[in-house]
């Protein structure tokens, strides 16, 4: 298949009004958008835009709207909303697509455009290099006219829908009565949303970041900087805390200390008492090549396997489909409950962990020790040149020495960057000096093939 280069494994995102998130582009997408949707149907394509509280919001916004109507498409705007809300939206009122602008944890200055499907999962790659090749294409010039122009509207109660739903994933039989809960919405998408969707099911709930002006989206708050919500739990005495980012497909938790949980530690809790609850389809928890080596070691204990992907919550959820699998996610935060969204969603995630909370009585900090991090050692290598990794032989050879050295306790993980010549080098295990050992001797074997 020919390679996307407008879309990235999550959307088209950069800087807004500088290409490729200008007005232009943007018109000119949604003009394709509506053509790939609205194909082998006998009615307009109906495509929801949903984004998040960047300034640049309002400019892509329309210029993605005048593009969907010039095909004759029907756009429903539904305003600031977390992304998962416009895949969940999209899905249940069974629309041709879905568009999300945002940028997620970027900037404010940034911005960015991805794309659902009407079952609400991301765009497969397909369709996205079909839209690509229609950009440049005169299939997208000149459109219907008269009464067969498209229409827009806007879809008012989309919050509410979205609060419903993510209400809808908690125990029937359970309440948030007596938690104390602080929630940090990084002034982005889900500032309504959150602390409505935790106080409606009985929470005290102590808000941050709920207060966009369209410039301070991720500034120094939310999933970015989890201490402002950290330093909220322990002046509050709270029970939880719960950061998200800009569109709020990403939680970070804070104990009731004050204390960071590790976004594997979460995904172990989850995925352990799944398995005890056989909720856990196939007792198969999906994480990414960087998750810690304590996650498959709890996983192990609690009669679990984890299956690993390349790195991006993209690669999480199509295994995840592939296999039939209920649970995955990533160490950054990112964390797919299948049986109940398509993507990310750190509203619903919080409330999965909030429901271990409150079923077995015990703390945060008691509950995250379902796991032992195991020491992991990053280090990011740049080299003269970019060679295949099958081509380093004096790398190839480090990493079996490596393995050997580890005794099959730890592992290493080498990768080159997605954008720069720098490989990504990582090393765990019980032993942190062993760790330094085996990095140095990775780094002297890299630097040997490239000539450094």
């Amino acid at each position: 298949m020919t390679e996307r280069k407008l879309f990235g494994t999550d959307g088209v995102r950069g800087p807004a009004n500088v290409f490729p998130m200008t007005p232009e582009l943007s018109l000119r997408l949604g003009r394709a958008i509506a053509r790939v949707a609205g194909r082998g149907k006998s009615r307009p394509p109906r495509i929801v835009i949903g984004k998040d509280t960047r300034q640049s919001g309002y400019m892509l916004e329309t210029a993605l709207a005048s593009g969907i109507c010039a095909m004759g498409g029907r756009v429903m705007l539904s305003g600031p909303i977390p992304t998962p809300a416009v895949a969940n939206l999209t899905h249940s009122m069974r629309a041709d697509a879905g568009v999300v602008i945002s940028a997620s944890h970027n900037p404010f200055a940034d911005n960015g455009i991805k794309l659902f499907g009407p079952d609400g999962f991301k765009l497969p790659d397909s369709e996205e290099l079909e839209i690509e090749r229609l950009l440049g294409s005169a299939e997208l010039d000149g459109g219907p006219t008269g009464a067969r122009v498209g229409t827009a509207q806007r879809i008012d109660d989309a919050t509410g829908r979205y609060i419903v739903y993510a209400k809808s994933t908690f125990p029937k039989e359970l309440t948030l009565d007596g938690l104390k809960i602080v929630v940090d919405a990084a002034h982005g998408a889900a500032y309504r949303a959150a602390p409505r969707v935790l106080s409606e099911l009985g929470a005290e709930v102590f808000s941050l970041g709920c207060k966009p002006n369209g410039q301070n989206i991720n500034k120094a708050c939310g999933a970015l900087h989890p201490e402002l919500a950290a330093r909220e739990v322990k002046r509050r005495k709270a029970h939880l805390g719960v950061a998200l980012d800009g569109d709020a497909d990403r939680l970070i938790v804070i104990d009731e200390r004050g204390q960071e949980v590790d976004g594997d530690a979460v995904m172990a809790l989850c995925a352990t008492r799944m398995i005890a609850a056989r909720r856990l389809k196939k007792n198969t928890l999906v994480a990414t090549v960087m998750s810690n080596l304590g996650l498959e070691h709890a996983m192990q204990r609690a009669g679990g396997k984890l299956l690993r992907t390349a790195v991006g919550d993209r690669y999480v959820v199509e295994a995840m489909r592939r296999g039939g699998y209920s649970l995955g996610g990533e160490q950054s935060g990112h964390l797919v409950f299948m049986d109940h969204a398509t993507t990310g969603d750190g509203v619903v995630a919080a409330l999965q962990v909030l429901a271990i909370l409150v079923r077995e009585g015990r703390s945060m900090s008691e509950l995250a020790k379902v796991m032992e991090r195991l020491p992991q050692l990053l280090v990011s290598v740049r080299l003269p040149k970019r060679l295949p990794l099958g081509e380093m032989k004096h790398l190839q050879a480090a990493e079996a020495a490596a393995a050997r050295q580890l005794q099959g306790e730890g592992r290493v993980l080498v990768r080159w960057s997605g954008t720069e010549p720098k490989l990504r080098l990582m090393a765990e295990g019980p032993d942190e000096a062993a760790l330094k050992r085996v990095l140095d001797e990775l780094t002297r074997a890299a630097e040997r093939d490239t000539g450094a």
